[in-house]
């Protein structure tokens, strides 16, 4: 049995739509059969009273009545109307029921079979009754004298045999109206037939459901960001990309999403961008198939707090290497100090380890004393170093002091390392070759805490600069106007974060400057 019902939604469509057609095309064939019957009675029952009536009132009828010649007179004229209108008969009679005509001669004479009181009321009238011709649909109209008395009656009536044969003459019609639908019908759904096979590529009623089951499972299950986009905007967007994206519930305007999602850009890969409070890595594809032209289908994945795990890493990884690279000039300030006492020159040798230790032990004494941030001030300890391998001056302003109070300074650790690792790398990067050097200053006074890094660059007009803080950094363009272009957006992300104020200017070198007032933590 389960074979004979179609597998696919298609079929299972198109047998429900001819059985639903099927179904109208003979109900709409029966009612029309059946208004023909009831206007062929209707027609009939109008045919046979108007000819009663007007043989009822012709004066020839009374006339031959009242003079006792009726069924010499009225009998040629009764067939004669009866062969022209093709009704059955045509019966004029005597108030008592004597017949005066007929259309068999031999019942003339003989008694009238029907009702007739309503017309000896003075009223004419139709029924139907089974006469001598068989069943008949009949009217009785009465015969008034010059005085208004009824003097007669005539009845004129159509068997239902020769009803039945009119209405069957449009039987032919109706089929042929009835099997040309059907044939239109049928055409028509065998086109959506088709349209539905290809749009669900013959899969049936319960294969779809457990399609759709699975992908709204897997929509709201994922850890990733989806959204589908076309032309006319978010055709798709999971509970993840609502969430990272900050998109509201329902559906999605196409100026609802970031810059960046808003142009037709697939193939992307791996591509970071920096919203207002999260880091995103974004990848984009083309939806394959004719019917979906600039479709695309975009990953987002949340890379925020590993960004901050990377900014602290960065922060040790800089500083161990900072170690190493000291360990080894340490390694090479011992071999020659050992020179010098091996060739009696103590007092030589003892001078230079005491100055080079009096330097290093300097530095780390201020820097602890100033920035009271241990994450902070071991970056700033490694960037030194960094700095002075690459053959750049860093200098740590003396303004430099931060509280080791964390109530005290708006940004968290991790925020400190954020900004302040982010500006001195473009600042190493973008320094001028010919005479490299950075000028770092971290203060926090009673108001603001100020962040500034000047270098000896060229630095970035307002265009670049506005560019370069509000856009993402792809991994696939590579190179330093990437990674200041990251490092920067981030740095803003923070600032905005905490409603400071990011700004960049030429002075007395390219100088960043954020201020982040301690009331906005």
């Amino acid at each position: 049995m389960t074979k004979l019902v179609p597998r696919s939604l298609a079929g299972q469509a198109f047998v429900l739509q001819l059985v639903v057609v099927a179904v109208i095309v003979i109900a709409g064939s029966t009612l029309a059969l059946l208004d023909a019957r009831r206007d062929g009675d209707s027609a009939a029952r109008q045919q046979v009273i108007g000819i009663a009536s007007a043989l009822a009132r012709s004066p020839a009828t009374s006339d031959a009545i009242e003079d006792g010649t009726a069924p010499q007179v009225l009998q040629p004229i009764t067939e004669r109307v009866r062969e022209d209108t093709g009704v059955a008969f045509i019966t004029i009679m005597a108030p008592d029921r004597t017949r005066f005509t007929h259309t068999n001669p031999a019942l003339i004479g003989q008694d009238y079979l029907g009702t007739i009181e309503p017309a000896l009321e003075g009223r004419a009238f139709t029924e139907v009754y089974t006469g001598t011709l068989g069943p008949s649909v009949r009217a009785v109209a009465p015969v008034r004298s010059s005085s208004g008395e009824v003097i007669g009656l005539v009845s004129a009536g159509i068997t239902q045999q020769t009803l039945a044969q009119r209405w069957r003459h449009e039987l032919p019609q109706i089929i042929l109206i009835a099997l040309a639908a059907l044939g239109v019908s049928l055409v028509g759904i065998w086109a959506i037939r088709r349209r539905l096979l290809r749009q669900t590529h013959g899969l049936g009623p319960t294969e779809l459901q457990v399609m759709y089951e699975h992908h709204d499972a897997i929509l709201h299950s994922v850890s990733e960001g989806l959204i589908v986009l076309d032309r006319r905007g978010v055709a798709l967007a999971n509970d993840e990309a609502r969430r990272l994206l900050s998109l509201p519930d329902g559906d999605i305007d196409k100026s609802a999403l970031p810059p960046f999602l808003r142009s037709y850009s697939p193939g992307a890969r791996d591509e970071v961008h920096v919203t207002g409070d999260r880091v995103l890595v974004v990848n984009r594809s083309h939806v394959p198939g004719e019917r979906s032209p600039d479709t695309e289908v975009v990953t987002i994945r949340d890379r925020t707090e590993l960004q901050g795990a990377l900014g602290e890493l960065d922060s040790m990884k800089v500083f161990a290497e900072s170690l190493r690279s000291q360990a080894h000039e340490s390694a090479n300030r011992l071999h020659t100090i050992v020179t010098l006492v091996e060739m009696g020159r103590g007092d030589e040798a003892v001078k230079f380890a005491t100055t080079e230790l009096e330097l290093s032990q300097r530095l780390v004494d201020r820097m602890s004393e100033a920035v009271r941030e241990p994450a902070l001030a071991a970056l700033l300890l490694g960037k030194s170093s960094q700095a002075d391998e690459r053959g750049i001056t860093l200098t740590i302003t003396d303004d430099t002091e931060l509280s080791a109070d964390a109530e005290d300074v708006p940004l968290t650790g991790q925020e400190l390392i954020t900004v302040v690792g982010n500006l001195i790398d473009n600042a190493l990067d973008a320094c001028d070759r010919d005479d490299p050097w950075v000028e770092v200053t971290v203060r926090q006074d009673d108001d603001d805490l100020l962040i500034q890094v000047a270098d000896s660059g060229h630095g970035m007009d307002p265009d670049e600069f506005t560019r370069a803080i509000q856009r993402g950094y792809s991994t696939k363009s590579g190179g330093e106007q990437g990674r200041r272009g990251l490092g920067l957006a981030l740095v803003a992300q923070v600032v905005n974060r905490h409603q400071g104020t990011l700004t960049a200017e030429m002075t007395y070198g390219s100088v960043v400057t954020v201020r982040v007032g301690k009331e906005q933590r």
